[in-house]
């Protein structure tokens, strides 16, 4: 049995959409009201949008998709379309646009979702692909938790003071498992055809056949990246691709993003407060090239992603591919660092109930993992339900991440899900694991 999932009647489906739309909704307030108002109207980086873009994006998306398309009714705010169209205006040119005042985004947002919820009790969940089993819902709900992460990211790029505080992961012991584990060759099930909330990106599924290989039991530490910067890593064009070693040249590169050495030793900024880097945690905010230079120093190589996926997902008992490492039962708090509870990795070696069936840790949650794969489409991949989620991104000058971090909620993070990313990109909550052939 392979990628099979039963049917879900649709008092649950109304049940999970709503309670994934909420989740969602209390994050995004949280998120938004930590800071003044000047905050959320400023752009603490060209990379990012003002905090009171995405607010306001995440209402017109909702509108557009549940209101317009689903529920065929007439646009609220029309004049406001072009303004939160992600792909009309790029992040940079967002603070000059006439961006709705926080707290009309606010209003906008919880009117839309007043409506949006009218929608969803009387919305059919068969007889069209946008409603059945309640993808619409659930595709908006993950596109607000994708804009969470985004405004987390904000955050961390902010100056100032604290303005977030979660608790700290449970302290584990050192893990003393095995550094690496034998994945054996063979076929499994990559993608799905039946998840119904799965994006057009993570179908359909299909057969490969992996050589067997070695993969990390954990992500690669802060301990183990400092021996590389400490063994002149950054400093020799041995372990870099030449665009690689081009970009940290012209951009001064020589740690991992927010990291200064002081006082013999190597400090962190984290969302406001200053500390030592943990020495256990899996490393934080390196780019591709990174760690890419990493695995070729540590005489290794970043997974495809294709290997990626077969370690998280592949159970060589029965030879069927779970939804999860752990097996098909939603992601719960003993299984990852998710849905930021956390504001920060757990130590390696943390959530053994969530390691895969060959023991691998930490597959699911802490950080993205970035692998050696652009990223591209599957055999036989549709675009669904617009070109602009997936489509225009494949090719070689993205990467492939995968695994999901501390900042992903678990309605957008599942063992298909697929991110991208340039391979300069650090802000990203993004870290890595090493293999190698067998």
């Amino acid at each position: 049995m392979t990628d099979e999932r039963s049917p879900i009647d649709p008092h649950q489906i109304r049940k999970r959409a709503l309670d994934a739309l909420t989740t969602a909704r209390e994050r995004t307030a949280l998120l938004t009201t930590c800071v003044e108002d000047p905050d959320l109207m400023a752009q603490h980086s060209p990379l990012m949008s003002p905090l009171a873009w995405d607010l306001a994006h995440i209402g017109n998306q909702e509108e557009l998709w549940l209101l317009r398309t689903v529920a065929r009714r007439e646009a609220m705010r029309p004049e406001i379309d072009g303004i939160y169209d992600a792909f009309e205006h790029p992040r940079a040119e967002r603070p000059s646009l006439p961006l709705l005042p926080p707290d009309e985004a606010r209003r906008y947002a919880a009117e839309v979702r007043g409506r949006a919820l009218d929608v969803l009790e009387s919305t059919p969940f068969e007889g069209h692909r946008l409603t059945e089993a309640g993808f619409a819902f659930g595709m908006i709900a993950q596109h607000e938790q994708q804009h969470d992460e985004t405004m987390l990211i904000t955050h961390q790029l902010r100056k100032g003071p604290q303005a977030l505080t979660a608790p700290d992961p449970e302290p584990v012991p050192p893990y003393t498992g095995p550094s690496e584990v034998l994945v054996p060759g063979g076929p499994f099930t990559m993608g799905t055809s039946t998840e119904p909330w799965a994006l057009d990106n993570e179908r359909p599924a299909h057969q490969r056949v992996v050589p067997a290989f070695h993969i990390d039991a954990t992500p690669v530490t802060n301990a183990a990246y400092q021996a590389f910067i400490e063994d002149g890593g950054y400093g020799d064009e041995r372990w870099w691709t030449p665009e690689g070693w081009a970009h940290i040249r012209t951009h001064g590169i020589d740690a991992p993003l927010f990291w200064r050495r002081e006082g013999g030793q190597w400090l962190r900024r984290r969302f406001g407060v200053t500390e030592v880097v943990p020495p256990a945690e899996p490393v934080l905010h390196v780019c591709w090239y990174e760690a890419d230079a990493y695995a070729r120093w540590a005489g290794r190589r970043l997974p495809t992603e294709t290997e990626w996926e077969k370690a998280a997902r592949h159970d060589p008992e029965t030879g069927r591919s779970r939804r999860y490492p752990w097996g098909d039962a939603d992601p719960a708090p003993e299984h990852a660092n998710l849905g930021q509870r956390h504001l920060r990795p757990a130590p390696v070696g943390s959530y053994p109930a969530g390691a895969s069936p060959l023991g691998i840790r930490q597959l699911m949650g802490d950080v993205w993992e970035w692998t050696a794969s652009a990223f591209l489409p599957y055999p036989g991949f549709t675009a669904f339900p617009y070109k602009e989620y997936s489509e225009v991104f494949f090719g070689p000058e993205y990467k492939v991440l995968r695994g999901g971090s501390f900042a992903v909620d678990p309605v957008a993070c599942r063992g298909t899900f697929r991110n991208w990313d340039y391979p300069i990109r650090r802000q990203i909550f993004s870290g890595f694991r090493t293999a190698r052939d067998a």
